[in-house]
C-alpha cells in the first residue's frame, strides 16, 4: 500500500487536502468520490527530496497542464468560473501560479470572457490555448475544449520530460570524460615536464601539442572560460534576432541524428494541435496560424505560414505540406487520407500519437549510440595521452619501443 497526498473539493464548496493510503491513485480517487468530493489532484508520496525555488516570474508550461485539468475537472463538477478560478487560486502554491490565477479571475469579474483574460496574462497562455477556449466559450463547451487542451499540453510535457530524462545519463558521462581530460592536462602531464627538460632530447609533434594544450589548460583556463561564455552570449544573441533564429532552427533540421529527432517533435506538435484546435471548432486557417506559432522551430513554423497561403487559394493541406517537405511522408500520407475521408481531425491526432512512439523510439536509439560514442571517444583521447607520453619517455633516453 502506498501513501498518496490529495486535494479535492467537498459538496459545499471547501478546498481540503491530505493524505490517504491506498493500493492505486485509482483508488484515491474512487474513495474522494464515494465521499462526495471532487478529486483534484492525488500524487503518491514520495521520500525525501529537495524542492528548489528559483524566483521564476511565469508559471511554466507543467504548471499550466495542470492548472488546466484542474479548470476541467472543476468546471465538469458543475462550479461556476468565478468558483473554480477562485479555488485554483486557492490552490496554487505562492508565486507565479497564483499571481497568473489570481489576475486571471480579475479580469473575469471585470466583464471580460475566459478567453480575453486569458489573452491579457502577459502571454502565459499561448495562441492556440486561447484560440481553443475562445471556441469552446462560442460553442457552450468549455469543459470539454479545457479537458482536450489539459490531453495535449500534458502529452507535450510528457514528450519534453522523456527528452530531459533521456538526455541525463549522456550528460554525466560527458561531464565525467570532461573531468578526466582536464585532471590529465592540468595535473598529470605538468608532472613530466621536468624529466622532459633533464632529457633535453627532441620531443616528438604530438608529446609537444599535448604539452602545449596543458599550458594552455593551467595557465589560462579563465581565457577559455571566458572565450566559452562569449560563444554562449553570441549565439544567445544571434538566436534572439528572427532572421538568426531562422538559420539556426534550419541547420538543427539539417543535423545528423539530433534533425531526425527534432523534426518527428514539430510533426507530433503540428498534429496534435491542429487536430485539437479543428476538432473544437477553430477554422482551418486561424487553426493554421495558432498552430505555426505554437511550434518550436522557425523554419517549420514559416513552412506552415507558406501552407496556409496555399490553403487560402483553395489547394487543400495535404498536397501543400507534401511539397514543402517539412513533415516526414508518413505524416504526409496520413493527413491526405484524413482529408479525403474526412476524418481530418481524427487523423491528425493520429498522427500525433504515431509520431509521440516514434519520439520515444528514436531517443532510444539515439541513447544506445551516444553513451558508447562518448565512451569510446574518451579511450582514444586517453590512449593517445598516454601512448605519446611515454613515447617521449622512451626517445628521451633512447630505449626500444
Amino acid at each position: 500500500m502506498a501513501r498518496f497526498n490529495y486535494k479535492s473539493v467537498t459538496p459545499s464548496g471547501e478546498v481540503v487536502e491530505g493524505e490517504m493510503e491506498a493500493a492505486s491513485r485509482g483508488a484515491v480517487v474512487e474513495r474522494l468520490r464515494s465521499q462526495g468530493h471532487v478529486p483534484i489532484r492525488a500524487d503518491e508520496r514520495r521520500p525525501g527530496g529537495l524542492r528548489l525555488t528559483l524566483g521564476r516570474r511565469r508559471a511554466g508550461a507543467k504548471e499550466i497542464a495542470i492548472l488546466t485539468r484542474e479548470m476541467a475537472t472543476l468546471l465538469g463538477a458543475g462550479l461556476t468560473l468565478d468558483r473554480t478560478l477562485s479555488v485554483l487560486a486557492g490552490l496554487a502554491d505562492r508565486g507565479p501560479a497564483r499571481t497568473l490565477m489570481e489576475g486571471v479571475q480579475e479580469r473575469v469579474r471585470g466583464g471580460a470572457s475566459l478567453a480575453d483574460a486569458l489573452a491579457n496574462s502577459d502571454g502565459a497562455f499561448p495562441d492556440f490555448y486561447v484560440g481553443m477556449v475562445r471556441a469552446g466559450e462560442a460553442g457552450g463547451a468549455l469543459e470539454a475544449v479545457l479537458a482536450r487542451l489539459a490531453d495535449a499540453l500534458e502529452r507535450s510535457q510528457a514528450i519534453r520530460d522523456n527528452i530531459r530524462s533521456a538526455l541525463q545519463y549522456p550528460v554525466i558521462v560527458l561531464v565525467m570524460a570532461g573531468a578526466s581530460v582536464a585532471i590529465l592536462l592540468t595535473a598529470v602531464i605538468p608532472e613530466f615536464r621536468p624529466l622532459f627538460e633533464e632529457a633535453g632530447a627532441a620531443l616528438p609533434t604530438s608529446t609537444r601539442i599535448i604539452i602545449a594544450a596543458s599550458d594552455l589548460f593551467r595557465d589560462a583556463w579563465w581565457a577559455l572560460a571566458l572565450a566559452l561564455l562569449v560563444l554562449i552570449l553570441a549565439v544567445r544573441r544571434h538566436n534572439s534576432e528572427p532572421a538568426g533564429r531562422l538559420r539556426w532552427d534550419r541547420m538543427m533540421l539539417k543535423a545528423p541524428l539530433l534533425g531526425d529527432l527534432v523534426r518527428k517533435v514539430e510533426t507530433a506538435r503540428f498534429a496534435r494541435t491542429l487536430g485539437t484546435l479543428l476538432a473544437n471548432g477553430v477554422s482551418a486557417l486561424n487553426a493554421l496560424d495558432m498552430t505555426g506559432q505554437a511550434l518550436g522551430n522557425r523554419a517549420m513554423a514559416e513552412t506552415v505560414a507558406e501552407v496556409r497561403g496555399q490553403l487560402r487559394k483553395g489547394e487543400g493541406l495535404a498536397e501543400p505540406l507534401a511539397h514543402s517537405g517539412a513533415l516526414p511522408g508518413l505524416a504526409t500520407q496520413l493527413i491526405q487520407v484524413g482529408e479525403e475521408s474526412g476524418q481530418l481531425e481524427a487523423m491528425l491526432l493520429r498522427v500525433a500519437d504515431i509520431y509521440d512512439d516514434e519520439i520515444k523510439r528514436t531517443i532510444e536509439r539515439l541513447l544506445a549510440l551516444m553513451v558508447p560514442a562518448i565512451t569510446i571517444a574518451l579511450g582514444m583521447l586517453v590512449a593517445f595521452i598516454v601512448g605519446s607520453m611515454l613515447t617521449a619517455i622512451l626517445s628521451s633516453y633512447d630505449l626500444p619501443f
